[in-house]
């Protein structure tokens, strides 16, 4: 394992952070803190979902977010899509990069998405080659691949079947998520292991601090192979479909982890920690991240 390989990291935090506050963020925020993301050094930034204003109120200003948003070469600006209304959404608006979601759970894909599995992966197998015949990149994600708040453990069979299935339509990557945060390292490292067998995609992790393991299951998910990571600034968010589910692991600890073990991630930590706590400020209340309260070591921030 080369102990200098760079380890990217996916910032949710603009959309899957935000959208679990109890107050809408106005637009103009939610631009300065991807600017602010930007500045730190993060390339690809999930900023926006195109789904139903009632359903995720926080994210209703999708294309004026978009709009707001600087070109910058390099910098990917992901869009979460649910169907195909929501990808022509994100097509028009100038997204360079989807995302969509499935589930390894009937109960969790109704809860989540009002939709059927078998719904969701056709949707799936609609949209991927429309995003690839428009020149943007198409990737999914597995919910609920390590536990799920409704049917408990999740069988690995069940997301190794799936995970088939959805790398017939060449997906940029296919991504687990954690998303009640009851995953631990030994269940990481055996579920990434059994599926570099069966697909040719890259593999993402999307892991939450729930339970406490977030950093303990990404380093697992390192080790293993996985070379993206989803994070979010301050560690804020958390899915509003699954009861209890906190926040995404905080991007600061998980840049702070990383560095110091030998993974270059291309992140300024000292501009990210900045970043956390202008966020907080905004918000009013403090952010979960560990590192944006004890900052780096050694301690260089100005």
């Amino acid at each position: 394992m080369n102990s200098r390989r760079t380890i990217e990291l996916v910032e949710v935090g603009p959309r899957d952070g935000l959208q679990s506050e109890s107050e809408v963020v106005p637009t103009h925020i939610k631009l300065q803190l991807i600017e602010r993301l930007i500045a730190a050094g993060l390339r690809r930034i999930e900023v926006a979902s195109f789904v139903h204003p009632k359903r995720v109120p926080q994210m209703a200003d999708a294309e004026a977010v978009l709009a707001g948003l600087p070109r910058v070469p390099g910098v990917q600006y992901v869009g979460l899509v649910l169907n195909r209304k929501g990808f022509d959404r994100a097509l028009a608006a100038g997204c360079t990069e989807i995302g969509m979601v499935t589930s390894a759970t009937e109960s969790f894909s109704q809860r989540n998405q009002g939709a059927s599995v078998e719904d969701t992966v056709r949707a799936w197998e609609e949209i991927a080659p429309l995003a690839r015949d428009a020149g943007i990149r198409a990737q999914i994600t597995v919910t609920v691949s390590f536990g799920c708040p409704f049917e408990g453990e999740v069988p690995a069979s069940r997301v190794i079947e799936l995970v088939k299935r959805l790398t017939e339509s060449q997906p940029l990557e296919i991504a687990l998520a954690d998303t009640i945060g009851v995953a631990v390292p030994t269940q990481v490292t055996d579920l990434v292991g059994r599926l570099r067998d069966v697909t040719s995609a890259p593999l993402r992790c999307h892991f939450h601090n729930t339970r406490n393991t977030a950093i303990a299951n990404a380093y697992a998910a390192v080790m293993a192979g996985v070379a993206t990571l989803d994070s979010s600034v301050g560690g804020i968010g958390g899915c509003p479909f699954a009861p209890n589910a906190t926040g995404n692991v905080a991007t600061e600890d998980l840049v702070y982890m990383l560095e110091r073990s030998g993974f270059p991630t291309g992140i300024d930590l000292n501009n990210l920690i900045r970043a956390g706590h202008w966020l907080q400020e905004q918000r009013g209340r403090p952010v979960p991240s560990m590192v944006s309260k004890a900052g780096p070591f050694p301690r260089n921030i100005s």
